[in-house]
C-alpha cells in the first residue's frame, strides 16, 4: 500500500463488519478508529479491547443503558444514533465502510459523502433510495463510493479494461438462492428456515431472505445504475449457481471481462480497502487444480418477479426507489416473524409501488417521507 488508512466501520457486528476487521487483521497499514453496533454490544465490547478504536458507537440508546460497559481504555463509548454522523466525518478517517443493513445506514452513509469521503459502500440501500442525491453530493464534495458488494466491486474491477464509452453491458450474477432449481408451485410453502438455507453465501437475515426471492438481485440492479451511470437497459442478471464468477462486463467489440474469486466477502472489502492497489491478505484464492465447472442460465422472472420491479425502478428512478426499499423490509421483517407468506413479500412490493404518488426528483425530505408513507401502506395492507 503507497500509505496508512485510518477506517470507521459502521455496523462492525454484522457480517460484513466482521469480515472487514478480519481483513485489517491481515492487511498492514489499516487503523480502525471507530466502529459501530446496535443489539450485539458485547461482540463490539471484544472488538473494542482488540483494535482499540478511538471511538465505539452503540447505536441504540436502549440497549447501551441497559448494558454495562468495561473499562475499554483509550476507546470513548458514544451513544445514539447521530453518533453514528459523527463518527462517518471524523476529519482523520479515510474510508468509512458503510455496513448498516437497510435504509437505517442512509443516514451515516450520506454524513460520509458530504464530508468527501472515500465509501466502502456495502449498505446499497444508500444508492436504492436515494441514488441521485448520492451520487451528486459526491461530485461536490470530491467523495469516491467504492462497491463493496461482490457484484458491483467485480464490474468496478473489469471495467478497468475499457472507457465507458466502450462498454456495451453490465451482466450481474446471482446464484439463484435456496429456490433456483424448485418448481414455481411451490413457492408459497416456503418456510422460513428454507428461505434462511442459502446454499452459497453466509449472510444476515434480510439479505438471505432478499437472496431467496431474488430482491437483493433487484437492489443491485438499482445499485449499478448509479454506482456505473448506466441506464438500465444496459444491465442484465444471469443465475450462476457457483457464485465463482461475480459479475462480467461486455464491451462494444465483443470481449466480455469477468472478475473470478470463491465466494467470500473479504476480497472486495479488501479491495476497496487498498485501492487502488492490490495487497496480500487473507481472501482464499481459486483452486485452479481442481475440476470445476461453471454454468449460467437466465432467470426465471415468473418464479422471482422481484426482478423485474429493480429494473422498473432502474428505469424510472425518482421515489420508486424509497417506497419499494421500504415495503420490502417490512415485509421480509413480517415473513420471518411469520406474518405473511413467502410470494406476500414481491406482491405487496408490487401492490404498493404501483399506488405511489411518483416523483421524480426528489429531496432528502421527500424520499423519508416516501419511505414512511410505504411502511403506513404495508401495515396497512397486513391488517386489512
Amino acid at each position: 500500500m503507497t500509505r496508512n488508512k485510518n477506517i470507521t466501520i459502521l455496523g462492525s457486528t454484522g457480517s460484513i463488519g466482521q469480515s472487514a476487521l478480519e481483513v485489517v487483521r491481515h492487511v498492514e497499514g489499516l487503523k480502525v478508529i471507530a466502529i459501530s453496533g446496535r443489539s450485539n454490544l458485547s461482540k463490539l465490547v471484544e472488538q473494542a479491547l482488540e483494535f482499540k478504536p478511538r471511538y465505539l458507537v452503540a447505536a441504540d440508546e436502549l440497549m447501551a443503558e441497559n448494558f454495562e460497559f468495561p473499562d475499554l481504555g483509550e476507546t470513548e463509548v458514544l451513544v445514539g444514533e447521530a453518533q453514528l454522523d459523527f463518527i462517518a466525518s471524523l476529519d482523520e478517517v479515510d474510508i468509512v465502510l458503510a455496513a448498516i443493513v437497510g435504509v437505517a445506514g442512509l443516514p451515516s452513509a450520506w454524513a460520509a459523502v458530504e464530508s468527501g469521503k472515500t465509501i466502502a459502500l456495502a449498505n446499497k440501500e444508500a444508492l436504492v433510495v436515494a441514488g441521485h442525491l448520492m451520487t451528486d453530493s459526491a461530485n461536490r464534495s470530491g467523495a469516491t463510493i467504492l462497491p463493496v458488494d461482490s457484484e458491483h466491486s467485480a464490474v468496478f474491477q473489469a471495467l478497468k479494461a475499457g472507457s465507458p464509452e466502450e462498454v456495451n453491458r453490465i451482466v450481474l450474477t446471482a446464484s439463484g438462492g435456496p429456490f433456483r432449481d424448485w418448481d414455481a408451485n411451490l413457492m408459497e410453502s416456503v418456510t422460513v428456515d428454507q428461505a434462511l438455507a442459502h446454499p452459497t453465501w453466509d449472510m444476515g437475515q434480510k439479505i438471505t431472505i432478499d437472496s431467496a426471492t431474488m430482491m437483493n438481485k433487484s437492489l443491485e440492479v438499482i445499485e449499478a445504475k448509479w454506482l456505473f451511470g448506466v441506464p438500465a437497459s444496459k444491465i442484465e442478471v444471469v443465475i450462476h449457481p457457483q457464485s465463482i464468477v461475480h459479475s462480467l462486463v461486455e464491451f462494444v467489440d465483443g470481449s466480455t471481462i469477468a472478475q473470478m474469486s470463491p465466494p467470500d466477502m473479504m476480497l472486495p472489502i479488501q479491495y476497496a480497502f487498498t485501492y487502488p492497489d492490490r495487497v496480500v491478505g487473507p481472501c482464499p484464492k481459486l483452486d485452479l487444480g481442481q475440476p470445476m465447472s461453471l454454468d449460467f442460465y437466465p432467470p426465471d422472472t415468473t418464479k422471482f418477479p422481484a426482478l423485474e420491479l429493480g429494473f422498473e425502478v432502474a428505469k424510472f428512478g425518482g421515489s420508486s426507489g424509497a417506497v419499494l426499499n421500504a415495503v420490502n423490509e417490512e415485509a421480509v421483517a413480517a415473513f420471518l416473524n411469520q406474518k405473511i407468506k413467502f410470494t406476500d413479500i414481491t406482491t405487496v412490493c408490487r401492490n404498493i409501488l404501483d399506488q405511489h404518488n411518483f416523483e421524480p426528483f426528489p429531496t432528502m425530505p421527500q424520499l423519508i417521507a416516501a419511505d414512511q408513507w410505504a411502511r403506513q401502506e404495508i401495515s396497512k395492507w397486513m391488517n386489512a
